[in-house]
């Protein structure tokens, strides 16, 4: 395989500049590790690269910033442990059982690690409700700000032992669930308000396959893209496909760098075997794959987007969609036509067309009921009637986010 860089122009010069000076400045930084650079081939801690990543992010803190540590690699180091042939895997309580037993582990090899640069941990565990309630969420911050606050090195993974979102195989289709690390990594970063998230894999970056044939020896020409400001479905395409040993691919860390970009960060795909390479990533160096963008999503509305638990969905029609969508306007109850399933005021609802395609979510005002209710009142009363009721609003639009957005 031969890796080439894509040469820069002079509008990408000046991104350049300003990804340096970001990653240089950032003051908040969240890291993930992928459970390639976490687990070596025989389900033990890689210590040849958990051992100078542990001292770069030690050096981090000691340059004062805050880091979040996201770590993969628990499912893995049990397996090892309890010498279980890769096709036992399959089974979601099998898995659940490895996470059980490799937690211990990893959370045992990172004390050991960090306390020799005298650093101290915390192990969060966390489950989707902790993003997808809103409470939950305001609360999951109050922590994580105390524990960056006293000092501490916040360890975090999904507690795969009673959730099993990241453990389930999705075999039959791209159906994405919530417990790729790579989005865990992303929802606390977001909100957390980093500056920063550097998810390390085993690749150097997002790579494109050179359609002008193969190099030297035969070999797959590939094409490193080092800087991204805006992430299209032509680049979702190219990020396609699986990964070797953990749950998420290149696909989900595209996705986690465009939450991260929603959230005005910047995110890095990079080779986490790379020597230093966390040194040279905020000392401004250009490493792997960068994403930055020059616009913001606000904290409420990154949380309908990317974290908000959907409970129902409401089926409007052309005006209403257009209106939505062309006029920037609140959804009202005239221009619903029905509701599927039950909900309650304030949950997050999804927002579709005649034909059922999604194209928004936002928060309800009501209670599914009641908006039933209304569209029933409406097709039974006066037209006269029908105008008086429609200024009722089902979803405000500063609580709208567009399908396009996210």
């Amino acid at each position: 395989m031969i890796v080439k860089d894509f040469a820069m122009s002079t509008d990408e010069e000046t991104l350049d500049i300003q990804r340096r000076k970001r990653l240089c400045a950032a003051r908040r930084v969240v890291i993930k590790l992928g459970t390639s650079v976490v687990t070596g081939p025989g389900g033990e801690v890689f210590a040849r690269s958990i051992e100078p990543l542990t001292r770069s992010l030690a050096a981090l803190k000691r340059a004062g910033r805050q880091v979040v540590l996201v770590s993969s690699g628990a499912v893995g180091l049990g397996a090892g442990r309890l010498g279980l042939h890769p096709s036992r895997m399959r089974d979601l309580v099998v898995r659940q059982a490895c996470a059980a037993v490799g937690q211990s582990l990893l959370m045992h090899a990172y004390e050991q690690l960090f306390r020799a640069h005298e650093v101290s941990i915390a192990q969060v565990l966390l489950v989707e409700d902790d993003f997808t309630d809103w409470n939950r969420y305001t609360n999951l911050r109050r922590t994580m700000e105390k524990l960056l606050k006293l000092g501490v090195l916040p360890i975090v993974n999904e507690n795969d032992t009673v959730s099993t979102a990241e453990l389930e195989y999705v075999v039959n289709g791209p159906v994405r669930v919530f417990g790729d690390n790579d989005r865990l990594a992303a929802l606390v970063m977001s909100r957390l308000e980093s500056d920063a998230l550097v998810l390390l894999t085993n690749v150097d970056g997002l790579l494109w396959r050179d359609p002008n044939g193969a190099g030297k020896g035969g070999a797959k020409a590939l094409t490193l893209i080092r800087l991204i400001e805006e992430i299209s479905p032509e680049l979702k395409a190219v990020a396609a496909g699986p990964s070797t040993g953990g749950r998420g691919g290149m696909g989900t860390k595209v996705e986690a760098a465009q939450i991260a970009m929603q959230a005005g960060g910047v995110a890095v795909i990079a080779n986490g075997m790379r020597p230093r390479v966390l040194d040279d990533i905020f000392a401004g160096e250009q490493i792997g794959t960068t994403f930055m963008s020059r616009s913001r999503m606000a904290g409420k509305r990154r949380w309908i987007a990317y974290a908000a638990g959907v409970r129902g969905r409401v089926i409007v029609n052309a005006g209403a969609r257009e209106a939505i969508i062309g006029g920037k306007a609140s959804l009202l109850s005239s221009g619903v036509v029905r509701v599927e399933e039950q909900f309650e005021p304030q949950d997050v609802v999804s927002i579709a067309d005649f034909e059922g395609r999604e194209f928004a979510r936002g928060i309800i005002n009501c209670t599914s009921a009641e908006a039933a209710a209304l569209i029933d009142c409406r097709e039974r009363t006066s037209l006269q009637h029908r105008v008086a009721r429609r200024a009722r609003v089902l979803v405000t639009r500063n609580n709208i986010v567009l399908a396009e957005k996210r």
